[in-house]
């Protein structure tokens, strides 16, 4: 699975270009794979990103601006539910990945599953309350 990042490499807007950093930089960063893709220098990746917005997620002119983020096929969102997911760490979901094995992301992902297990057991066992909160 490729992540796919469209951006406007020519893009006169500070803003867009200040956000398309942040996203290239924070998927450097944390080695996620990706490719970034240009749509000012590039129609058919213009077109093929303009398509591939769903309809709800677009702006109220109907034209999406970079960065818009894909896993595939798959749409993931754009900058401000991208930072959304970076703050909440639940960056590997957002983007459709399975967390790498020893991130906090693996390990809640394991550690909840363990809970739940122990809370149906604790709760047939008639622990109090104070006991569940500790495991």
């Amino acid at each position: 699975m490729v992540i796919k990042v469209f951006v406007a490499t020519s893009s006169g807007s500070i803003a867009i270009r200040k956000k398309q950093q942040e996203v290239v930089g924070f998927l450097e960063a944390n080695k996620i794979d990706f490719k970034e893709l240009d749509i000012a220098g590039d129609e058919d990746n213009r077109k093929w990103m303009r398509e591939n917005v769903p309809g709800e997620k677009k702006p109220q002119n109907g034209i999406p601006l970079p960065p818009q983020i894909f896993n595939e096929e798959q749409y993931c969102g754009d900058f401000d539910s991208f930072f959304s997911a970076k703050e909440e760490n639940i960056i590997y979901s957002f983007l459709g990945l399975a967390p790498p094995p020893g991130s906090k992301g693996a390990e809640k992902a394991e550690e909840g599953g363990e809970n739940e297990a122990q809370k149906g057991g604790d709760e047939d066992s008639g622990s109090p309350p104070e006991t569940q909160e500790k495991n």
